[in-house]
């Protein structure tokens, strides 16, 4: 059948957005690029026209330049409609992603919360209560168990009365410990000797030597 009717040809795909904003972005491109030639072509008339005096040649050349400046009035009215197009699409298409991007969300919480549901089956709270009593009895065990062990016993039992009585009785044994007796007789011990040796000094009318001694007549 299709050597005698043909084949039909292929369909092109559907166009779409992101081709279509890609496309008025090249043709605005375009655009600009002669809008720039314009302008250069339009500084070499305006610099020639500068050099020239009044008359047919500089009207010429103002003519020219009137029809540049009117091309590029043109352009740019071109370009800026290609480019509210593509505003345009942008938008278009941002907010067709956006409405993709949130079934896409939906979607995945349906499938979220199917699953908690499975999941929410093999989770019994009676039992998980029934876990959290045991674990509270066996902790209370364990308490009581260490009450248990850590118990005194074989301890006479001490009357406190006692007990501070024989506390005061130490702070006066303390305080009969302290003797200075001591000091005493380091206070009467001889006193360090006083001026240079060889110095001849008296005490109470004796002579003493230089360490204090008294000093022995000489026969």
């Amino acid at each position: 059948m299709n050597r005698i009717f043909g084949s039909g040809k292929p369909k092109a795909p559907p166009p779409n957005l992101t081709d279509c904003i890609g496309t008025v972005d090249s043709r605005a491109e375009s655009i600009d690029k002669k809008i720039a030639r314009l302008d250069a072509e339009l500084m070499k008339y305006k610099d020639q026209m500068k050099k020239m005096r009044d008359g047919p040649s500089k009207n010429m050349v103002k003519q020219k330049a009137m029809r540049v400046l009117k091309q590029k009035r043109m352009y740019e009215g071109q370009r800026d409609n290609l480019m509210q197009q593509s505003f345009n699409m942008e938008q278009a298409n941002y907010t067709v992603q956006s409405l993709k991007d949130t079934k896409t969300t939906v979607d995945a919480m349906k499938v979220g919360l199917k699953d908690m549901k499975k999941a929410y089956k093999n989770v019994k709270i009676d039992k998980i209560e029934n876990i959290q009593d045991q674990l509270e009895d066996m902790m209370e065990d364990a308490d009581e168990i260490q009450e248990a062990l850590g118990r005194s016993y074989g301890t006479p039992e001490i009357d406190d009365d006692d007990l501070e009585a024989e506390l005061d009785a130490l702070g006066d044994e303390f305080l009969m410990d302290d003797d200075s007796s001591y000091l005493d007789e380091a206070s009467s011990a001889p006193s360090i000797p006083e001026g240079l040796p060889g110095e001849k000094s008296s005490r109470d009318g004796v002579l003493v030597d230089e360490f204090g001694l008294p000093q022995i007549p000489a026969t």
